[in-house]
């Protein structure tokens, strides 16, 4: 039998209230909170790494200001990257709705986009090479990734297709709106007579997890847990992402209003997925060439002479 999801969305629900002629049910998201952790996850990383002199001439304060450059990105670019890249037409009957956060849509590709952008600002204003600086964060992200996709499983949103494995799936926010309006206890009953069994589908959200998290944080700090030649951190995420998208969406449910772009299966996100493929290897190639950034731990503060 399938697994019923009936998780609440809302960790931490307060009273509702009413401001303006609206009323508003404020409360503290499961989502929310993941991309706390991604944060959070990130700079605990990333601060161990400074401190081992893995990004030469910063500091934790430095870091710290790549951090603010890296979360104005994400949430920016992801923003504007699902209105362009998923809801474009939805842009142009209505503009306004780019600043319509609440009602949810941000794209990895668009937040990558987003973080490319202010790691070169940070870069330039450091005087540092840009892809040193994409090296440096690059095993810092997949944790977050992880976090980001359990919170999509979490929120019942970007389910996979239906499926009859062991671990398929019945998300409330998939079933028929006939079905999708009744209380748990009734969903309940009609999951254990089996009623609920053709709409059971893939937890497309979980592999995602599995493999851009997980995964890709292990084999990614490996493989950066020494220094690797420019471009060749960069090139090995960039190609392991791309590729594991790519084949999730074989599984995973496209996009209502968008579907299939051709052959009866190429989805949006494979066609995103592509470019990143494609710069991995690149990035790899001109890594075999591309000096090699050794360490250098950020000097300690020397005390004043007359310090006690």
């Amino acid at each position: 039998m399938s697994i019923l999801h009936l998780v609440d969305p809302i960790a931490v629900q307060s009273p509702a209230f009413e401001l303006f002629g609206r009323t508003f049910e404020p409360g503290v998201h499961w989502y929310g909170l993941m991309y706390a952790l991604a944060f959070l996850s990130a700079w605990l990383l990333g601060r161990s790494r400074i401190r081992a002199g893995r990004l030469p001439g910063v500091d934790e304060a430095g870091f710290g200001d790549l951090m603010f450059y890296g979360m104005l990105g994400v949430v920016l670019g992801g923003r504007v990257g699902y209105v362009l890249f998923y809801s474009f037409g939805d842009f142009l009957a209505n503009p306004l709705m780019l600043a319509k956060v609440w009602e949810g849509g941000m794209s990895f590709h668009g937040g990558l986009l987003g973080v490319l952008l202010a790691s070169w600002l940070w870069s330039r204003s450091r005087r540092l090479h840009f892809l040193d600086t994409m090296d440096f964060v690059a095993p810092l992200v997949p944790l977050g990734l992880g976090f980001g996709r359990i919170g999509n499983w979490i929120g019942g949103e970007l389910w996979g297709k239906p499926t009859d494995v062991a671990w398929a799936t019945v998300f409330r926010s998939a079933l028929p709106q006939d079905i999708a309006w009744l209380d748990d206890a009734a969903l309940r009953a009609l999951h254990q007579t089996g009623q609920l069994e053709q709409y059971a589908r893939h937890p497309s959200q979980l592999y995602q997890a599995f493999l851009e998290g997980v995964a890709m944080f292990a084999l990614l700090w490996w493989f950066s847990s020494r220094p690797r030649p420019r471009y060749a951190v960069s090139g090995l995420f960039a190609l392991l992402y791309g590729c594991f998208r790519f084949l999730v969406e074989f599984v995973r449910e496209p996009d209502a209003h968008i579907g299939y772009l051709a052959f009866g299966w190429l989805t949006m996100g494979q066609v995103l997925s592509t470019p990143l493929i494609l710069l991995g290897l690149y990035w790899l190639w001109r890594s075999r060439s591309a000096p090699t950034l050794q360490p250098a731990p950020p000097a300690a503060a020397t005390p004043p002479a007359n310090a006690r």
